[in-house]
């Protein structure tokens, strides 16, 4: 991983829309409703599209897919409401890698409009949404999303 990020100021609407591309995936479990797990990409991804890969008899890949700095607005808020920006943003530097920020969130806890941060490649009980960001500056995408709070 990259530990150099750069860091230029920007805002929703200084960011050109077309410099940032988001996907978030995540399996639908036999035993889990699709409908709900579409909302908990919905819950962390604005103005998604969401594409439903068959992986199996059962199994469902939910594949988001996004861009513009404003379709984070969602998670930002989470972010800002579960007062874990500055946790926040630890995570998301230790997963950005070049021009890709890389990072697991909790899928039943983003049903319910929280965020909770795992690592990519950790098991959950019913799995996880992984997140990537591919953008030409990653520390002030991360400033954006998760502004210090101090």
């Amino acid at each position: 991983m990259s530990s150099k990020v750069s860091h230029e100021p920007l805002s929703s609407g200084s960011y050109p829309e077309n410099r940032i591309r988001i996907t978030a995936e995540t399996v639908v479990n036999p035993t889990e409703d699709s409908a709900k797990v579409e909302k908990a990409l919905r819950a962390v991804l604005r103005n998604c599209a969401i594409e439903k890969i068959e992986l199996g008899k059962e199994t469902l890949l939910l594949r988001a897919s996004a861009q513009g700095l404003s379709c984070l607005a969602p998670l930002r808020a989470m972010l800002r409401q579960d007062s874990i920006r500055d946790a926040a943003r630890a995570v998301l530097f230790s997963g950005a890698d070049g021009k890709i920020i890389r990072f697991g969130l909790n899928k039943q806890v983003a049903y319910v409009d929280h965020a909770s941060f795992i690592e990519p490649n950790e098991e959950t009980p019913l799995g996880l949404i992984i997140v990537e960001i591919s953008c030409d500056n990653p520390g002030s995408v991360i400033d954006w999303i998760a502004p210090r709070s101090r």
